[in-house]
Parts: C-alpha cells; sequence; structure tokens
C-alpha cells in the first residue's frame, strides 16, 4: 500500500514553509523561503502579497521533490497563516491592490485612540470580543479606504475583496480569478474585529461602524471541513484546514480540553488557554478567540494573551547594542551571573499588549548601577519574556477560573533552557516542551487531517504527543513574589511616555 501524507502550509509572518507530516505525526519533508519586509515609515511593516503566493508555488513541490513523494500521495492541504495581516484585491485581474499591511503594522494608533472615546472599548468588546487595537483588520481597512483615492467606492460597487493570508492563498490556490473560493476560517474571522463572537457571521453593526461592505468579506467557514480541491500547486487534492497560526499552534500541541495552555515563543510571543465551548468574557486584559471548529463539531474558544516583544529583544540585544554575535549567545552570557542584579528591562518597543493594552508605554531599562554588567543585561533580557508571561498567566487564571498546570511550550526561544527554567520558575507549574517543535504546522496538518479522514479522531492525535523536555519550578516563593513585585514596578515607568505633541497657542 502506498504511504500518504498531509501538507501543511505554514504561512508566517518572516517566510512561507511547505512541511509533510506522516500518519504518526512525524516531519517527513520541508521546504521554506523567506520574502522581504517593507518598512515604508516608521511603525509600518508591509509584504507583498503576490511574492507570498509566489513561494507558495514554489515550496510545495521542492517539499515534495525533497521525500520523493508524488502529488497523488497527498491526502490533504491545510494552512496555517499569521493573523490579521490584511490583503485588499482585484478579483478580476487577481492583482493586490497595495501591499498586505502586516499584524505589526502600527499606522492605524491615532483611529484606535479615538475608537477608545467613541463609541468606546465596550461597543467592540462586547460584539467582537476584541479591544480596540492596531492589532487587528478592521481598523486597516478604514485607513485604506480614507488613504487609497476611490477604494472604498470600489468596494462599495463589487470591486474589491478583503481576506487575511489565508483567504488570498485558498482562492489562488482554488482557482483565482477563474472562479477562486472566496473564504475564511472561524479563527482569523475572529481577528478582524468584524464577527460577531457570540454567532460567528459577520456583525452588520461592526460592518456599519468601519464601512466595509459586505460582499467585500469572505464567506467564514470551520477550521477544518473540505472546502475544495486545489486547482493549482497540487491539482484534485482537497484544501481541508485553515487557522491562524496560534490557533494552529494550540491544535499542534493536543491542548484539546478546556485549562489546557500552550505558549510560543517566536518574535513575540502567544499564550492561548483553551476554554472549552465556553464563551469567556475577559475582564483582565486578555482576548476571547476562537480556537478551532472541526466540523461538524461545536466550537471551541480561548482566551489569548499575545506579547509584543519576547524574541525580538534578544534580536535587538545582537543587532542594535551589538553584545552578542547569535541568539543562543544569550544565554551563555547571562549564565556568567547568579541574578539580574536589581536591573529589569520593560519591552515595550511599540506599546505594551496583554494584558496592559497600552499603546503611549515604551522601552525602559529600570535598576541601573555601577555593579551591572552586560552579563545582568542579557538575564534581564531572558527575565523579560518570564515575567510577560507570568502577567498573562495571571489574566487567563483570574478569568477563566482554571488554573493553569502546566505549559506546553514551543518556538525558537525554547532552545534556551535557562529561559525555560526560569519560567517554570516564575509561572511555579512545568513548562513542557514536544518533541516535535514545529506546532504551527503540525496543528494545521492535524485539522487537515481529521477533515478527511487521514485521522479518525482527536485521541489519536493526543497519542502522538511526546514530551522532549520538562523544566520544573524551583524558586523560593518569597523570591519570586518579590522579583514579580519589582517587575510591576517597572512596568508602572513605562507607561504614558507617548504624549500628543504641544502646538503653539
Amino acid at each position: 500500500m502506498v504511504e500518504r501524507y498531509v501538507v501543511s502550509i505554514d504561512q508566517g509572518t518572516t517566510s512561507t514553509r511547505c512541511i509533510l507530516f506522516d500518519h504518526r505525526g512525524r516531519l517527513v519533508s520541508v521546504a521554506q523561503r523567506e520574502h522581504q519586509q517593507y518598512f515604508p515609515r516608521p511603525g509600518w511593516v508591509e509584504h507583498d502579497a503576490v511574492e507570498i503566493w509566489r513561494n507558495l508555488q514554489r515550496v510545495v513541490p521542492e517539499a515534495l521533490a525533497n521525500a520523493g513523494i508524488d502529488p497523488g500521495q497527498v491526502a490533504a492541504i491545510g494552512i496555517a497563516n499569521q493573523r490579521e495581516t490584511t490583503v485588499l484585491w482585484d478579483p478580476r485581474t487577481g492583482a493586490p491592490l497595495g501591499r498586505a499591511i502586516v499584524w505589526q503594522d502600527t499606522r492605524t494608533g491615532p483611529m484606535v485612540e479615538d475608537l477608545m472615546d467613541r463609541p468606546g472599548e465596550e461597543f467592540f468588546l462586547d460584539r467582537c470580543g476584541l479591544p480596540p487595537s492596531t492589532y487587528f483588520s478592521a481598523p486597516r481597512i478604514r485607513w485604506l479606504f480614507d488613504n487609497v483615492e476611490g477604494l472604498e467606492q470600489r468596494a462599495q460597487a463589487g470591486e474589491v475583496l478583503f481576506g487575511t493570508i489565508e483567504s488570498w492563498l485558498i482562492w489562488n490556490l482554488t482557482g483565482g480569478t477563474e472562479g477562486g473560493l472566496h473564504i475564511t476560517d472561524v479563527t482569523n474571522a475572529s481577528r478582524t474585529m468584524l464577527i460577531n463572537i457570540r454567532t460567528l457571521t459577520w456583525d452588520q453593526e461592526l460592518m456599519e461602524f468601519f464601512g466595509v461592505p459586505r460582499p467585500m468579506l469572505p464567506e467564514i467557514r470551520s477550521s477544518a471541513e473540505i472546502y475544495a480541491e486545489a486547482r493549482s500547486v497540487l491539482p484534485g487534492v482537497r484544501i481541508t484546514a485553515a487557522l491562524g497560526d496560534q490557533q494552529a499552534a494550540l491544535f499542534g500541541q493536543t491542548c484539546f480540553s478546556p485549562g489546557e495552555a500552550k505558549c510560543t515563543y517566536g518574535t513575540g510571543s502567544f499564550l492561548l488557554m483553551n476554554t472549552g465551548t465556553d464563551l469567556v468574557r475577559s475582564r483582565h486584559g486578555l482576548l476571547t478567540t476562537v480556537a478551532y471548529r472541526i466540523a461538524p463539531h461545536p466550537t471551541v474558544y480561548a482566551l489569548e494573551g499575545p506579547i509584543a516583544v519576547t524574541g525580538s529583544l534578544v534580536q535587538w540585544f545582537r543587532d542594535r547594542l551589538g553584545l552578542i554575535n547569535s541568539a543562543p549567545e544569550i544565554e551563555t552570557l547571562a549564565r556568567t551571573v547568579e541574578d539580574n542584579g536589581g536591573c529589569y528591562i520593560v519591552p515595550a518597543f511599540s506599546g505594551l499588549f496583554a494584558p496592559h493594552w497600552r499603546s503611549d508605554a515604551r522601552g525602559v531599562i529600570v535598576g541601573l548601577t555601577s555593579y551591572i554588567t552586560k552579563g545582568h543585561l542579557a538575564r534581564a533580557v531572558l527575565e523579560a519574556t518570564g515575567w510577560q508571561t507570568r502577567e498573562v498567566v495571571d489574566a487567563i487564571n483570574a478569568d477563566s477560573g482554571l488554573a493553569l498546570k502546566q505549559l506546553k511550550v514551543d518556538g525558537g526561544m525554547t532552545s534556551d533552557n535557562l529561559l525555560m527554567q526560569f519560567l517554570a520558575d516564575v509561572l511555579d507549574v512545568p513548562v513542557v516542551r514536544p518533541m516535535v517543535a514545529e506546532t504551527v504546522s503540525l496543528g494545521a496538518a492535524y485539522a487537515a487531517g481529521l477533515a478527511s479522514g487521514y485521522w479518525p479522531d482527536l485521541e489519536v492525535l493526543r497519542r502522538n504527543w511526546h514530551r522532549a523536555a520538562q523544566w520544573l519550578p524551583d524558586m523560593d516563593p518569597e523570591r519570586r513574589e518579590w522579583e514579580y513585585e519589582n517587575w510591576q514596578r517597572a512596568v508602572e515607568r513605562s507607561l504614558g511616555w507617548v504624549r500628543p505633541p504641544k502646538h503653539p497657542s
């Protein structure tokens, strides 16, 4: 019998990857291509959607060729994608109407500040579960309408389509201008500020508020169901799953029960806890979001705490300060000292995400004395990730009533053993890392395999999960709380740094 595989396409912030997985959830082959990052103005971050599509067209055949696999051996295609990144395109030509605006982009900051005053945070939290933030898609659509001449009129005339990256890729994979399927899944839709978080349909009041015409929005589908057969790249192969990358990581970590949580440590970090079929309204600065919906089963929700700067703080330490030559060196440098020497770094480079949501915050280093060495600074860099995670976990515990019992981790920073031990210490729970590190890709593959019958149920997927490493808490409780109080004092000093410019009277 010929072996079959699931193709997972992981379209991330910096690259597009194709990974093949087998029945045991093992990585068989991988191909990857980076795409260019555009920074046309301070705070602006853009991608070329055409370049991303072309990279997908290249990496899929490469991954199959690397494994010597025929397209006929592919059982299904699953897609995971960078969330919130906004693409508008012309359905007649297939051409994007400008570059994609990336989730990190902060150009909508002034608009978001206005939204906090009118109609106010509660208006949005009550409908979509999200606070006004530059993080989400709807303010970007409004910004484009306000700044690109004639674009809003074209959208109202049905000449513009909107999508996050998975919508753009599925549309192209299924025919593009020749009848391409314009869909999104519930996880990505839940990040737009346009969906009703209870009904999981486009919300009329939110569409009217942002001035977004319904015809430009994709159809909302489950995260795992048979969408369509691909007409290009892998013709005839069914596309059966799409999830936002962090929800895909939650699924890949097999966090299928309420109270199970994972945190992905990359450029930023994203902690999600499964809250089951209960929609938990956050009162402590978290996002209420969709975890996944596996058709025909009910929707599963999650609480999420996004942290804007974690791995990128290590990159800043390397590239801007020049204190290390490579990212792994930070652990070696941090181990030259016993503690942080009383020094704390709050990396609010463009504000703070969860649980603060303060765009007026900026990064600070506090506690500097003549005693501090670059080793102490290195330790403070790593500890900043631990303390930010602690803030999110405290908020999740308070919101959910489900005390975190262990944290599953993935992402590049999990190779830093000092950081992982510090996480276990400050959270006071075990921290565990799985054998398969590519949890985003694995989650998309799992969802696609479930929808296509490649895997029969969630229990089989649970049995595929194996622990590679574990860190247990080993910090004196009094020291833990003392250090956490110091961190919170440092955060207070980061707030209120961005103020409106003074105008002459």
